[in-house]
């Protein structure tokens, strides 16, 4: 067993997660509709009216019919009493929809009633975390597209993680905003003040110094140089990045706390510290150290090194962390090879996480094997057959937080990486919503209910991937009791685009009562060379337009196969939807394969 462990973040190398040239475009922000930024503006259809205890209409229905038809010959609007509410108010109708001036007339005319007490409008309210306004939530297909994606968004409708705290043992914390205002008090526990670079040995700053190596060699032969990767960083955004705040990137469990927890230095980490901050974080006594003021009741370490067994030092210490309740999540290791020649991913007590790509299939670097217990989005900045090194797909990457600096920290920013350093945080975020939504679940509990509810892989796994790619909004349903509903209706006939051209396939909504829901699935498969062309919108029975695909001159990849979940509460259901897709761009066309909606 070598003396220390590296970055499970590297494509088959054991030195820095994969760095990515900058990506495209940011796309436009989430319509207002959906990032709920601001609130649309609906019509007022109702008034509430309260009359005074004593007056007639308070009792009487037919009394406040009456009133309602005096109101209604006194301002020449369409009034007629609805309904008697459970405080005893009266609904009064306004015949259809009525401009501000005719609500406010309506509105002054019961006021200067003396047997009135109050009057208002009867406004709207609406779901207010369907779609976080994040600008480059759109990059994160990671979350929500359905061929590669980890079907996250569902989830959230029974919570984000909020109760929960999340250790990443890693290499410390590079102050981002987008994750300050979720990250508590951690540990820097390299123990060797020249790895740790920040002048002393252990300490309660877990502050990231960098883990850039200045020369080859410096680190063990085969080493390379490399700038410092803020890999702790990246990991942490995947986690628990700030939601709905109109910026960058939204975490997986973005209500959760996120603890750094700092082990890799320069040229790695030792299994000694790796083990006294398991025990640490997870609330065990580490000697010498304050105990643990924040417990984490989940553990992530994308971190890994060549071992045929796992060292006693390190299964000691999960065993305490699992039986402390901490579930304890690692990354299954980049060198395509079987993971059991790698630790702790070999450990017991764990789960270990393979990577899969954008297309679904085990991402080419990514460890395999009969000890995966299940696969997470780590992406592909390259394809296999790419150079070494080079970015050539990085919209295919995990977009999170990071670093600009080059050795120490510079300005905050964001860049995709790919590599089971980026899968497992996935998995530590499900297991993050899974212990806030229902908190008496055991490790045992959490591992089983991921495994048991992931999805085979939709494209090609040799070696073995576990159960799946997890499936975030089925887990959480299944540990709450939740049994997803809906009606769902389709259109399955092909509708071919041309260069530049608009087209849409229409789906006629009937039976249905009421307005559309807060959370309508829009599942989407559009066969099309370099996606990056295309506009998609969805269009409401009224006209409304909501954008769920902006275009992207960077994005090459092939095909949109998405599920995408806009707030249409404001839209009656019955009628005719339909999805307009938009070819920007020339040298590429497609088609619409499929679309439906789920209400």
């Amino acid at each position: 067993m070598a003396a220390t462990a590296t970055i499970a973040g590297v494509v088959a190398t054991s030195s820095v997660a994969l760095a990515a040239a900058p990506a495209g475009p940011s796309p436009k922000p989430a319509p207002a509709s959906q990032s709920m930024t601001a609130l649309p503006t609906a019509p007022v259809e109702d008034v509430i009216v309260t009359y005074k205890s004593k007056a007639a209409e308070a009792g009487s229905n037919a009394a406040a019919k009456s009133d309602a038809a005096a109101k209604a010959e006194e301002t020449g609007e369409s009034l007629s009493f609805e309904r008697r509410l459970a405080g005893g108010a009266a609904l009064v109708d306004l015949g259809g929809e009525t401009s501000k001036k005719d609500v406010t007339e309506v509105m002054n005319a019961f006021r200067a009633d003396a047997s009135v007490a109050s009057v208002e409008p009867d406004i709207r309210a609406y779901a207010m975390a369907v779609t976080p306004n994040d600008t480059d939530y759109a990059k994160q297909w990671d979350l929500f597209e359905a061929t590669g994606g980890m079907n996250v968004p569902g989830a959230w409708d029974k919570g984000t993680g909020s109760g929960v705290t999340v250790a990443v043992i890693d290499t410390g914390y590079a102050a981002h905003t987008d994750l300050a205002a979720n990250v508590v008090s951690g540990y820097d526990f390299i123990s060797s003040s020249a790895d740790a670079r920040d002048g002393n040995g252990r300490d309660s700053d877990a502050k990231d110094e960098g883990d850039w190596n200045a020369t080859a060699g410096e680190c063990g032969a085969g080493s390379t140089a490399s700038n410092s990767s803020w890999h702790g960083t990246h990991v942490a955004g995947t986690i628990g990045a700030t939601a709905n705040n109109s910026k960058g990137v939204a975490g997986i469990a973005y209500s959760a706390k996120i603890q750094p927890v700092r082990v890799l230095g320069k040229c790695g980490g030792s299994s000694s510290d790796i083990a006294d901050a398991i025990t640490w974080a997870s609330g065990g006594t580490v000697p010498g150290i304050a105990v643990n003021a924040n417990p984490a009741k989940v553990i992530n370490m994308s971190l890994g090194g060549a071992s045929s067994t796992c060292p006693s030092v390190y299964q000691t210490a999960i065993n305490g962390a699992v039986s402390r309740g901490t579930t304890v999540v690692v990354a299954a290791g980049n060198s395509n090879a079987n993971a059991s020649g790698f630790t702790p991913a070999n450990c017991a007590g764990v789960i270990n996480v393979a990577s899969t790509s954008r297309e679904g299939n085990r991402s080419f670097y990514s460890n395999y094997g009969s000890i995966i217990d299940v696969s997470a989005p780590g992406g592909e900045t390259r394809r296999a057959t790419d150079t070494p090194g080079t970015i050539t797909t990085p919209e295919n990457g995990i977009l999170s937080t990071l670093n600009s600096g080059t050795t120490t920290q510079s300005a905050e920013n964001y860049k995709p990486y790919q590599g089971t350093s980026m899968a497992a945080p996935h998995i530590a975020g499900l297991a993050a919503l899974l212990k806030s939504a229902k908190s008496t679940l055991t490790p045992a509990d959490i591992e089983s209910a991921i495994k048991s509810n992931a999805r085979p892989l939709p494209g090609t796994c040799t070696g073995g991937c576990g159960s799946g790619i997890a499936d975030a909004t089925k887990t959480v349903n299944a540990v709450t009791g939740t049994t997803p509903g809906g009606t769902t209706f389709s259109n399955a006939t092909d509708v071919t685009i041309t260069d530049n051209a608009t087209v849409t396939s229409s789906i006629p909504v009937t039976g249905r009562t009421g307005n559309a829901p807060a959370a309508l699935k829009v599942d989407v498969d559009i066969k099309h060379t370099w996606r990056g062309d295309l506009v998609v919108d969805l269009i409401a029975p009224d006209g409304t337009v909501r954008n769920l695909k902006a275009s992207s001159s960077s994005d090459s990849a092939d095909n949109v196969i998405a599920t995408y979940t806009v707030d249409a509460s404001s839209e009656v259901a019955n009628g005719t939807w339909k999805l307009q897709v938009r070819d920007v761009a020339s040298g590429d066309t497609g088609y619409i394969d499929t679309w439906s909606l789920t209400f």
